[in-house]
């Protein structure tokens, strides 16, 4: 697994997951139960990771859509 996303933006990690899984690219949320623990000080961003066979491609679609460099 690789991370392709690290943000505290619900609404982008929804956004990503949906571009994602329309390219037909499974993904992973990590993170979230330490994100909710911690409250709502964003002091732990969720990560979005998918399958090292995707990865590539997933790059590729976040730059087409406008995402800059995946971490």
């Amino acid at each position: 697994m690789r991370e392709i996303l690290r943000t505290n933006d619900v609404v982008k990690l929804s956004w990503v997951q949906a571009l994602l899984a329309d390219a037909g690219i499974e993904t992973v949320l990590l993170d979230v139960h330490t994100s909710i623990i911690e409250g709502s000080i964003g002091a732990i961003p969720r990560r979005l990771a998918v399958i090292d066979d995707d990865y590539s491609q997933a790059v590729q679609i976040l730059r087409a859509a406008g995402e800059g460099e995946a971490p």
